[in-house]
C-alpha cells in the first residue's frame, strides 16, 4: 500500500488538472471578498471573513472540487489505457483504489491549506480587523480539517461513479447537489449534525460560540462513520477491472436492390 500510494503521490506532479483545484480554491475565496461589496450593515472582521470561506467552501466549492479531482485521477490510468498493465502486476483493483483514495485525502488537506493561505491574504490586503494569532491558528486547523471531513462525506459519490465509464462528470453535478443541499439541512441543527456536508462543520465547531449553534458531536461522527462504511462496501464489491466502456454497435449498410 505504502508503495501504491508513493507511486500515486509522483502521478501528481504531471496531473494539471491539479490547478483546477487551487483556482477553485481562490474562487471561493474571491466569492467572499465580492460579498463584502453589499451595502448591507455587515461588519466584516477576519473571525467573520474566515468563517463565510467556509461555508462558501462547504455549500459550493469543495464538494465539486475533490469529487473533480479524485474522479479524474482514478480514471486516468483507464483513459491512458495503463490500467490493464498495472493489473498485471499481483495486486488488486481494489487495493489499487484505496491507494488513490488516500492520496486523494491527502490531496483534501493541501487544498484546504491552501485555501487557508488564500483567507489570510485576502483578510490582509482587505484590511479586516481582528487578527490574532488564535484565530489565525484556528483558521488553519478548521479549513484543513473541513476539507478532509468534506472529502469523506462525498466518497461514497466518487467510488460509485468510478464504477462507470468517464463517470466523474456525472459524480461532480451530484457532488454540487449534494454540496448545495447543505443550505437547506443547516435549517435544523439536528438535521445538520446528520446530514455529512454540514456534520463537517460540527466536528470543526463552526461558529460554536453562538448559542443559536448547537452541534450533536456524536451524530456528526456517526455520519462520518455512516459514509465511511458505504464508501468502504462500494469499494468491496468493485470487480477488479477497470469500469465497462460502452461501445456502440455499427449499423449495417444495406445495399440497394437495382440500379
Amino acid at each position: 500500500m505504502l508503495r501504491m500510494v508513493r507511486a500515486e503521490i509522483w502521478k501528481l506532479k504531471r496531473y494539471h488538472m491539479i490547478w483546477a483545484g487551487v483556482v477553485l480554491m481562490m474562487l471561493s475565496v474571491l466569492v467572499t471578498v465580492f460579498s463584502t461589496t453589499a451595502a448591507d450593515g455587515t461588519i466584516w472582521t477576519f473571525s467573520f471573513f474566515t468563517e463565510q470561506v467556509l461555508k462558501n467552501n462547504i455549500t459550493m466549492i469543495f464538494p465539486m472540487c475533490i469529487t473533480l479531482l479524485a474522479g479524474y485521477i482514478i480514471a486516468r490510468e483507464g483513459r491512458d489505457d495503463t490500467l490493464k498493465s498495472i493489473l498485471t502486476v499481483p495486486v488488486s483493483y481494489c487495493h489499487l483504489l484505496w491507494g488513490k483514495l488516500f492520496v486523494c485525502g491527502l490531496l483534501s488537506l493541501f487544498l484546504g491549506f491552501v485555501s487557508a493561505v488564500f483567507t489570510m491574504i485576502a483578510s490582509f490586503l482587505m484590511g479586516f480587523p481582528g487578527f490574532s494569532m488564535v484565530l489565525i491558528i484556528q483558521t488553519f486547523w478548521q479549513m484543513i480539517l473541513n476539507c478532509l471531513f468534506l472529502y469523506l462525506a462525498v466518497m461514497p459519490i466518487i467510488v460509485a461513479s468510478a464504477r462507470i465509464a468517464n463517470g466523474h462528470m456525472i459524480g461532480t453535478i451530484l457532488a454540487f447537489a449534494y454540496g448545495y443541499g447543505g443550505m437547506f439541512a443547516a435549517g435544523n441543527m439536528t438535521l445538520a449534525s446528520i446530514y455529512p456536508i454540514t456534520a463537517s462543520m460540527g466536528l470543526i465547531r463552526y461558529r460554536s460560540y453562538d448559542e443559536a449553534v448547537y452541534w450533536n458531536t456524536p451524530l456528526c461522527w456517526l455520519s462520518m462513520i455512516f459514509v465511511l462504511l458505504v464508501s468502504t462496501m462500494i469499494v468491496a464489491t468493485t470487480k477488479n477491472a477497470s469500469p465497462e466502456k460502452t461501445v456502440k454497435k455499427q449499423k449495417k449498410t444495406v445495399t440497394k436492390k437495382g440500379w
